[in-house]
C-alpha cells in the first residue's frame, strides 16, 4: 500500500512569541531646589534616580534579547528555553468548569472554545440549546500532564443527550498499549438530523454533553486540563442524500516528490501551522505533539504519513510515534501508533479514507463517516518520552508528508453560512499568513522570514543600545 498503508496494525482506534515593541519611557527628573544649592536629599534622589535608569536600561536590553530569541526566523530558540509543552490551549477559550449534574449544567455557545478541568472518576456536564435545524458537534481534547504516569485503559468518554437521558451519540478517547505515555486525547459527540424522521435527539430543546474520565490506580491521579469546542452546522437548503456511498478509490497515491519544506508544528487545535500538500521537516521533543491542519475540500482525499529520523543510541521503543487525523469539528479519522524504533528512519501512515462527501455521515464505519464535511483537517504528531530516554533528550527529526488528492467539487448547498465546514477562497493561507502551496515555495518562504526575524532584532537592539547611551551622555553631562 506504499508509506500511505500497513499490511498489520495494532488496534489504534480511540486515539484520542512575542517581541518588545514600543518606545522607551522618557526618565523624568524633579529637583527640590532651595538657597540655591541642592540639599544632600536632592543628591540622594539624584542617586536613587540613577539607579532606576540604569534598572531600566538592563530591564531594556533583557526584553531586546527576548525578542530576538522570539523571533520567528529563529526556530528552536524558544522550545529549547521553555522545553515541551503538552498543548497550548486557545487564548480566547473562556473558562467553564463542568457541573455534578444536569440542573446546574452552564449553557455553550455555538462557535465557542472552553477551557475546563475533570479528575479521575468524576462525570461532568455542560448544557446546550439547541434548534430543530442545525446539526451540532462538541469535541473535548483532554491533556494530562507531561511526566505523569498514564495506563493502558485510561480513557476519556464524551456523550451527548437529550432532556430524556437518551443517548444521540457518544465517543472515546483512550490510551493504548503501544502509547502509554501522556499526550492529548481527544473524543467528540454529536446531534446529527440527517437522514431521519423521528426518534430521540430531533426536536429542539436542551442537551446536555457529559465528559467522563476514567483512570486506573496506578495512572497519576491529578486533574487533566479540557479544551471544549462547540460547532454548529447548517442543514441543507434542499433535501440531500440519505445513504452513504458504495465506493470510493482506496488505493494510496504516491507520496509527493520534490524539495521538503520546514514548517514547526503548533501545539494544539488554536496554533495548528498551516501546511498543504508536500513533504514538511520539523524537530520534535520527547513527549511534545505537533500539530498541522490541511485544507481538504469537497470530493478530496487525504493521505497521510510521518517518519521518525535516525538517531544515535541504542534501545528498542514501542510505540515511538504517534500519528492521527482530527476533521473541522475534530472528530478522530484514523490514527496510527504502532511504529517501533531502533533508532534507524521509521515511518508510519494513516489508513486511506474517502473523499470529503456530506453523505459519508450516513455509513456505519467510524473513518468514512468522519470525512464529512470540507474545512481543516488536522493532524497530530506526538513523540514517546522513551525516545528520549534511549536516543537523546532530542529535539528529533521528524518529516510528514501530506497529499490531497482529486479536484474539488462543490459542495452540498448549505441553508445558512458553512462556517468552519469549507475551505475558503483563501485556503492555502495560514493563521500567520504563510502560503502553505508547495514544501519547495515554503523553504525559500522560510528563509525570507528568518532574514526578516533577524534583521527586526539587530534593528531593534542597535536603537535599544543607542538610547541608552544618549541617556547615559545626558545624565553624565548633568
Amino acid at each position: 500500500m506504499g508509506v500511505y498503508g500497513s499490511a498489520a496494525r495494532a488496534d489504534r482506534r480511540g486515539i484520542g512569541g512575542a517581541g518588545w515593541t514600543g518606545t522607551p519611557t522618557p526618565v523624568r527628573r524633579v529637583w527640590a531646589v532651595g538657597g540655591g544649592r541642592r540639599s544632600r536629599r536632592d543628591d540622594k534622589g539624584k542617586l536613587v534616580k540613577r539607579l532606576r535608569n540604569r534598572g531600566r536600561a538592563a530591564l531594556v536590553a533583557a526584553a531586546a534579547m527576548c525578542a530576538v530569541a522570539a523571533q520567528p526566523g529563529l526556530p528552536g530558540t524558544a522550545r529549547a528555553a521553555e522545553g515541551p509543552s503538552p498543548y497550548v490551549f486557545d487564548p480566547g477559550a473562556e473558562r467553564v468548569e463542568g457541573a455534578a449534574s444536569t440542573s446546574a449544567a452552564r449553557p455553550l455557545e455555538a462557535g465557542s472554545t472552553y477551557r475546563g478541568s475533570i479528575e479521575p472518576g468524576k462525570k461532568l456536564f455542560y448544557r446546550l440549546d439547541l434548534d430543530d435545524a442545525k446539526n451540532a458537534y462538541v469535541s473535548v481534547t483532554a491533556v494530562p500532564e507531561l511526566g505523569s504516569s498514564v495506563d493502558y485503559g485510561d480513557k476519556l468518554t464524551v456523550t451527548m443527550q437529550d432532556s430524556d437521558g437518551r443517548d444521540c451519540d457518544s465517543e472515546q478517547a483512550r490510551v493504548l498499549s503501544s502509547s502509554d505515555y501522556p499526550h492529548p486525547l481527544t473524543a467528540y459527540a454529536t446531534r446529527t438530523l440527517d437522514g431521519k424522521e423521528y426518534g430521540s435527539c430531533r426536536k429542539a430543546g436542551p442537551y446536555y454533553v457529559i465528559v467522563e474520565r476514567e483512570s486506573k490506580p496506578t495512572s497519576t491521579q491529578d486533574a487533566w486540563d479540557l479544551e471544549l469546542r462547540f460547532l454548529s452546522e447548517p442543514g441543507l437548503a434542499t433535501a440531500g442524500p440519505t445513504e452513504a456511498p458504495e465506493g470510493w478509490p482506496s488505493a494510496s497515491p504516491e507520496p509527493p516528490s520534490g524539495a521538503a519544506g520546514k514548517r514547526e508544528g503548533g501545539a494544539g487545535f488554536t496554533t495548528a501551522a498551516s501546511v498543504g500538500e508536500g513533504e514538511w521537516t520539523t524537530r520534535i521533543d520527547p513527549g511534545e505533539s505537533l500539530y498541522y491542519r490541511v485544507p481538504v475540500d469537497w470530493g478530496q482525499q487525504l493521505f497521510t504519513s510521518a517518519e521518525l529520523g535516525s538517531s544515535q543510541g541504542d534501545g528498542f521503543v514501542t510505540g515511538a510515534l504517534s500519528l492521527a487525523v482530527y476533521n473541522p469539528a475534530r472528530g478522530l479519522v484514523d490514527g496510527a501508533e504502532s511504529l517501533s524504533y531502533r533508532g534507524e528512519q521509521k515511518s508510519l501512515s494513516t489508513d486511506p479514507a474517502p473523499p470529503v462527501d456530506y453523505a459519508n455521515r450516513f455509513s456505519s464505519a467510524g473513518q468514512e463517516k468522519a470525512m464529512r464535511f470540507a474545512g481543516w483537517y488536522y493532524v497530530r504528531v506526538s513523540l514517546n518520552p522513551e525516545v528520549g530516554e534511549k536516543f537523546g533528550q532530542g529535539p528529533h527529526d521528524v518529516t510528514l508528508r501530506v497529499t490531497v488528492d482529486g479536484t474539488a467539487k462543490d459542495g452540498p448547498g448549505y441553508d445558512g453560512p458553512a462556517g468552519e465546514f469549507s475551505v475558503p477562497d483563501d485556503g492555502l493561507e495560514g493563521p500567520d499568513g504563510g502560503n502553505t502551496g508547495s514544501a519547495a515555495d515554503d523553504t525559500g518562504a522560510m528563509k525570507l522570514v528568518a532574514a526578516g526575524g533577524i534583521g527586526t532584532g539587530t534593528v531593534l537592539v542597535l536603537g535599544l543600545g543607542g538610547w541608552m547611551l544618549l541617556a547615559r551622555r545626558r545624565e553624565a553631562g548633568r
